[in-house]
C-alpha cells in the first residue's frame, strides 16, 4: 500500500516566529521523528508543504483579515525549520499562496493512506484534509493530533472535533 506522509507548513514563522506558539514549539521533535520514521519507509511518499506569500501579503485577502505579515518568500520565517530540512530537500514540497493546495490532490493520487502532520490544526491543517476528503472520499486520511498544534489549544481540538466529523481519523 502506498502511503503519503504530509506535512504542513513546519515553517520559522508558525513555530518560533511572528506568529510562533509555545505549542507549535513543542511539537517539532516528534515531527521530526514521525518524518524521519517516514524517510525509512519505501512505500511512503514525503510531502512539505510551504505557506508562501510575497511583499504585497498585507493587500491581498487572507492579509486584509489576518494582518500580520508572514512567510514571506524568501524570509527566514517562510523557511521550514532547521531540524526538517535535511527531509525537506529529499522531500517534495508543494508551495501555496493560502490554507489548502490545490495541488496536493494531484501530488497524492497514487497514495491509498493520507497522514496529515503540522501546523496550524485549525487553518492549513484542517483545509487541506477537508480538500483532500472531497477529493478523495474512499482514502484513509488521517492527522496525528499529537503532532500538530492550532493557534489556541482550544482552536486545535474544535479542527479535531470537526475532521472527525467528516471522517478523517484523528490518531
Amino acid at each position: 500500500m502506498k502511503k503519503a506522509l504530509i506535512v504542513i507548513d513546519m515553517q520559522n514563522d508558525f513555530i518560533d516566529g511572528v506568529l510562533g506558539t509555545k505549542e507549535a514549539l513543542a511539537i517539532v521533535p516528534g515531527v521530526v521523528d514521525r518524518v524521519r520514521e517516514a524517510s525509512d519507509d519505501p512505500d511512503t511518499k514525503i510531502i512539505f508543504t510551504q505557506d508562501t506569500h510575497a511583499e504585497d501579503y498585507l493587500s491581498t485577502a487572507e492579509g486584509e483579515k489576518l494582518a500580520v505579515p508572514h512567510c514571506i518568500k524568501p524570509q527566514k520565517g517562510w523557511e521550514i525549520c532547521s531540524a526538517l530540512v535535511p527531509f525537506a530537500e529529499k522531500a517534495m514540497i508543494i508551495e501555496k499562496p493560502t490554507f489548502g493546495s490545490t495541488s496536493l490532490p494531484k501530488a497524492v493520487r497514487d497514495c491509498d493512506e493520507l497522514t496529515l502532520v503540522g501546523l496550524c490544526t485549525d487553518i492549513c491543517v484542517i483545509s487541506n484534509a477537508i480538500l483532500l476528503k472531497a477529493f478523495y472520499p474512499e482514502k484513509h486520511i488521517r492527522v496525528e493530533s499529537a503532532l500538530c498544534a492550532g493557534v489556541t489549544p482550544e482552536s486545535h481540538r474544535n479542527a479535531l472535533n470537526a475532521m472527525k466529523m467528516c471522517h478523517i481519523d484523528i490518531l
